[in-house]
């Protein structure tokens, strides 16, 4: 099954990227020449020998080699003048103190910018090797500049989600794939997507390199997520494993795109009282459920991004458009807009408040005793209109879509600053300052 374009690549590090990502472009039909340090396993790999253990591939190479598309070298130079494409898949260890070690890295960077500068051919890199956001743009600017200025090196970071005992299945039909560039647009040539993924994805080089962190963080979150229930289930003499079973049935909410985008900190009547009942409840048994007992710490901590972002903005005229937890309701019971309206009357903001949805004839129950109790003048700070709310302010948070961005053109002047809370990009086409909560 040979890719559109084949090419001769060249791939620094033949532990188990390395390894699984040749004998995978071997079989899309591309040249493979691998570089390592160790002779002996340099010397197997040219015979078809895998390094690893792993269904499948120790056949993609033997298959490889016998079609005369295999080869490998312990000279760096000789892999980059053999090839068009190099891909670098060596280690980053940790060190003592839980740090990158990127010296691995950054040799075989040294390596190769030495043979581009003596071959005088255009060349690409992908780096694979998992490394922290800004270690892509550091290495490039250490090792690279001058040939990238040069027009001779193209450098772009494709992230991994190779998994041990499936990486094969894995690298052909990816679950995700991602290229990163310096600036975040389209790469300039095809060879990553040739290579790691027709439909990838496109970030910045810092984008890419937090994804591969963002994807390992999340998984470790639902081991130690699913393991916390467990524990509790246990305890109450319940099927973990049965309760699991079920919330991962739930495939609108649970395991979806749902809550899994930055920006306001939750509330509401439910997720805050139930995180800290169960919460409670495990504290009174005895059970450790570490995880849970952070997860109103985490979001405490989105709050005062939020009210630093304001405070930075350094005028005292704020704007909310939307205080209810949520659009479409007019529940305020744990709301964060609330929660920040409260702060910034405290420390002597002056407020103007929109939210379509918000009548207070109508407020009923535990939501209008709650509004009460902790701001009972709120009938003086609401607007008719969110028009009305820019005019009288200077800065503006964008928590609900409660409005045609258009209708605002003409309040929204150069002097003022909006923070989009929930992602709201129309509003970048505003002649105001705009910000993101988390972009």
């Amino acid at each position: 099954m040979a890719s559109y374009n084949t090419h001769h690549v060249s791939i620094f590090g033949l532990g188990y990227v390395g390894a699984v990502t040749a004998g995978c472009l071997a079989e899309q039909g591309h040249h493979i020449i691998g570089a390592d340090v160790q002779q002996a396993k340099v010397d197997a790999f040219k015979e078809g020998i895998s390094p690893i253990i792993e269904p499948e591939l120790e056949a993609l190479l033997q298959s490889a080699r016998s079609e005369g598309r295999l080869d490998a070298t312990t000279d760096a130079t000789a892999a980059v003048k053999a090839s068009q494409v190099s891909i670098i898949c060596v280690g980053t260890p940790s060190q003592a103190a839980g740090r990158l070690n990127l010296d691995f890295v950054r040799k075989v960077s040294a390596q190769i910018a030495t043979a581009i500068r003596e071959k005088q051919q255009p060349h690409t890199i992908l780096f694979r090797s998992t490394m922290l956001p800004g270690s892509t743009r550091a290495i490039v600017s250490e090792f690279f500049a001058d040939l990238i200025k040069s027009g001779l090196l193209r450098v772009y970071y494709c992230p991994e989600f190779l998994r041990e005992g499936t990486a094969v299945r894995d690298f052909r039909d990816p679950s995700l794939a991602a290229v990163g560039t310096h600036d975040g647009n389209a790469p300039t040539s095809t060879e990553a997507f040739d290579l790691l993924g027709k439909n990838a994805q496109i970030l910045a080089w810092e984008g890419a390199e937090l994804l591969k962190y963002a994807c390992n963080y999340f998984h470790a979150l639902k081991v130690g997520f699913a393991n916390e229930i467990g524990r509790m289930a246990k305890h109450l003499g319940v099927d973990g494993a049965r309760v699991m079973d079920v919330v991962c049935r739930d495939e609108r909410l649970n395991i979806s795109r749902y809550y899994m985008r930055p920006g306001n900190p939750f509330g509401g009547s439910c997720l805050p009282k139930d995180v800290n009942a169960l919460s409670g409840l495990a504290r009174i048994e005895g059970v450790n459920l570490p995880l849970l007992d952070h997860v109103m710490e985490s979001n405490q901590a989105q709050f005062d991004m939020l009210l630093n972002q304001i405070a930075g903005k350094d005028a005292r005229r704020v704007g909310l458009l939307g205080l209810a937890f949520k659009a479409d309701t007019d529940d305020m019971r744990g709301s964060a807009m609330v929660a920040i309206a409260e702060t910034l009357l405290g420390r002597g903001y002056l407020l103007r408040i929109f939210d379509p949805s918000i009548n207070l004839t109508r407020l009923i129950g535990a939501n209008e005793a709650e509004i009460q109790r902790r701001m009972p003048h709120l009938a003086q700070l609401l607007c008719d209109s969110a028009e009305e709310v820019v005019r009288e302010s200077d800065v503006i948070i964008a928590s609900q879509k409660c409005v045609e961005v258009e209708s605002l053109r003409d309040v929204a002047g150069a002097g003022k600053h909006v923070i989009d809370v929930n992602g709201w990009p129309e509003l970048k086409a505003l002649p105001w300052s705009y910000e993101g909560i988390c972009w």
